[in-house]
């Protein structure tokens, strides 16, 4: 398959292959109709995603890293040489979103990150799991409390399977959030917790048309989280079936 793609995929769902062999790697996914990728982990290496990435001609617009409590020197230093423009923090702690304080501290926290960003041409931006869903604040899921509490220049990356498990259909809270998403991870499967269930987008129970029509602006990220099974084959379908519903 030589089609190219505007879509995204994150690289923590091939990260046995890549810890194995990261050019090879890259340039399998690339060869698979991939021009963009969005690296985890990426400032411990650096040097070696930077040679990746040219020899794939892949493209890195976002990648993972921790924002709160982090070495940001690193991160950002890392992002800038790779060509990330949107640091994304992966996960911040449940504990933490217990009450409105927390999560105004949180946004605090993220919006300090990305004045220091914008000094490097950087942005910052947060990715959800279940539970930013599943805790209710005054009857809002906490992950829109966060969103109305961040200041305007933090971006949001919905993990639309996750937010679908912490019990808020995806289209619809991607409509409320609006312009704040600017990624969206895309996966599929049976809403379950279980991450070896998740199965090559288009082959799950999730509405995935309706949830890329609910963020047309937001880059669609590939991801599976696990998977039971040749993850490359799943990658290859899912970017198959994702293409079929542009075409």
């Amino acid at each position: 398959m030589t089609e190219t793609s505007p879509l995204s995929i994150q690289l923590y769902t091939v990260r046995d292959a890549l810890a194995a062999d990261l050019p090879g790697t890259l340039r399998r996914l690339a060869d698979t109709g991939f021009r963009q990728v969005e690296p985890w982990g990426f400032a411990a290496r650096a040097g070696a995603y930077d040679e990746g990435l040219r020899a794939a001609a892949l493209a890195a617009p976002s990648g993972h890293a921790p924002l709160v409590g982090a070495d940001l020197d690193a991160t950002f230093d890392a992002a800038a040489r790779l060509g990330i423009g949107t640091v994304i923090d992966p996960h911040i702690p449940e504990e933490r979103w217990a009450d409105r304080e927390g999560v105004a501290a949180i946004a605090a926290e993220l919006g300090a990150a990305a004045e220091r960003a914008a000094d490097r041409g950087l942005r910052v931006g947060y990715h959800n799991h279940a539970f930013e869903l599943e805790r209710r604040i005054g009857g809002v899921a906490a992950l829109e409390v966060l969103a109305d509490a961040l200041p305007e220049r933090v971006v949001l990356e919905v993990d639309t399977y996750w937010a679908e498990v912490g019990g808020e259909p995806a289209p619809a809270l991607l409509r409320r959030l609006g312009e704040r998403v600017a990624f969206l991870h895309v996966k599929d499967g049976p809403r379950t917790k279980d991450d070896r269930e998740q199965v090559a987008v288009g082959r799950g129970d999730l509405p995935i048309a309706e949830i890329l029509a609910a963020a047309p602006d937001a880059l669609p990220v590939v991801e599976l989280d696990d998977f039971d099974g040749d993850v490359f084959g799943a990658v290859a379908d899912s970017l198959r079936f994702l293409q079929g519903l542009s075409a």
